[in-house]
């Protein structure tokens, strides 16, 4: 065996072979490292929002970040698996109402458990969770509108509920949310907080947890995607027959991605409840679920960017034209008779919804892939010989083709079929005449 040191072998992209000197580690080169910087320039201007921003933004990105968590969960149940939902808003009243339930204390005739607020909230996930595994069989076995319809059923059911239990709901008027505390800190205005000479109040706090919340909430769902569950997922998604013939268990995976996309419902909704910081049952309506439909469509069915993309478009256009409703035309505040901001939101991404659908069925997402410039590939190109004859050379003209003599080929052009004359003497010499 040669003691000679190897040398390092240049790729085709310039990068040495095998890992040795000079090579760059996997993921940071070309998209891999415009990647990390694109999300490590994401991650510090969101850290930066609480010290820059005022209340109006801040409550406006807290809305969005509880609406992305909860498109995300209705994307994997939805865009990821088929499964039409139109029940999604209940899954959040019941997060939100569980959680304000299990943490407050009982007082004019509201009742409650008083529990630490981490626990409530882990609790009321879990009782989303309780809820969708008790629809789950139906989610089972029904699929498309079916189950759209059948979820349908959920909101009348959560509106009923929320608008007459009053001991647990507070009725019609609601019932405030107490704050969440969390290793002795609490997420509130009191006790004061100056961080940076930047006074930190309740929505300052909230903003850091709503985006843990968010990028614990999304890396989770990714690792559901990219894995074994969200193949079965994509498969039952596209080929439902193929699925159960490949060994998927069809009925199983549907239930149990709804129990998951409940959860993410329950955990929105206590994430809601503490940035709003009251519960009022008429929130939790129809409209709620059509707007997170509206959500994972504009975003882009399937991906978890997508749905994040789309809840932002969603919940913060009704906030913007409110704000700045007095400057734009045929949008008038509410109550003044005219078309209010909300009403002006739904219709645009009501537009938005069928543009989507017609000429961008990635979505948002699939118009960012669009515009993203690509790497130019080069146009020179080396070819190379075949292993199995490398001293050959290749014919620049084309492959090689050796020629056929004229004997041996057809007026046609194919070889090994002689011509007709060359026939008639091979029959002659067979079978001489008898004046031979």
């Amino acid at each position: 065996m040669s003691d000679r040191p190897t040398e390092d072998r240049p790729t085709g992209d310039g990068r040495a072979e095998g890992g040795r000197a000079g090579a760059l580690p996997r993921g940071l080169t070309g998209n891999g490292l415009a990647r990390i910087l694109t999300r490590s320039a994401a991650v510090a201007v969101a850290v930066a929002v609480p010290f820059y921003l005022e209340g109006f933004w801040l409550q406006a990105g807290l809305f969005a970040m509880s609406a992305a968590v909860g498109a995300i969960g209705l994307n994997l149940l939805t865009g990821a698996t088929g499964q039409l939902s139109m029940g999604h808003a209940f899954f959040l009243a019941v997060g939100a109402y569980c959680y304000v339930h299990l943490s407050a204390e009982p007082e004019g005739g509201l009742g409650g458990l008083g529990l630490p607020t981490p626990l409530a909230a882990v609790l009321a996930v879990l009782a989303a969770g309780v809820a969708g595994g008790v629809f789950s069989p139906i989610a089972g076995r029904l699929k498309g509108a079916y189950l759209g319809i059948a979820t349908l059923a959920l909101i009348f059911l959560g509106q009923h509920v929320l608008f007459n239990a009053t001991p647990v709901t507070g009725g019609y008027n609601g019932r405030p949310v107490p704050p969440m505390e969390l290793f002795g800190f609490v997420f509130a205005d009191s006790p004061a907080l100056v961080v940076a000479r930047v006074p930190f109040g309740a929505l300052e706090r909230l903003w850091f947890l709503g985006l843990a919340v968010l990028v614990c909430a999304a890396v989770f769902a990714r690792g559901v995607l990219a894995g074994r569950p969200g193949r079965a997922m994509n498969t039952i998604r596209d080929h439902e027959i193929a699925a159960g013939v490949m060994g998927v268990p069809v009925a199983r995976y549907r239930a149990g991605v709804f129990v998951l996309s409940s959860m993410y419902g329950g955990l929105a909704g206590v994430l809601l409840a503490l940035a709003f910081q009251r519960t009022v049952p008429e929130y939790f309506g129809l409209l709620l679920s059509l707007d997170y439909l509206a959500m994972i469509v504009i975003g882009g069915l399937g991906s978890v960017a997508g749905a994040v993309a789309g809840a932002v478009f969603v919940s913060m256009l009704p906030q913007l034209l409110t704000r700045y409703g007095d400057a734009l035309p045929l949008v008038a505040q509410p109550g003044s008779g005219g078309v209010s901001p909300a009403e002006a939101a739904r219709i645009l991404y009501g537009a938005a919804v069928v543009a989507v659908v017609l000429f961008l069925p990635g979505g948002l997402l699939g118009l960012a892939g669009r515009l993203r410039p690509r790497p130019a590939r080069s146009t020179s190109s080396v070819r190379r010989t075949s292993p199995a004859d490398p001293a050959r050379p290749a014919d620049p003209a084309g492959p090689d083709r050796r020629a056929v003599p004229a004997a041996e080929t057809g007026r046609a052009g194919k070889p090994g079929k002689p011509e007709k004359s060359d026939r008639t003497s091979f029959k002659t010499s067979l079978n001489p005449s008898p004046d031979d």
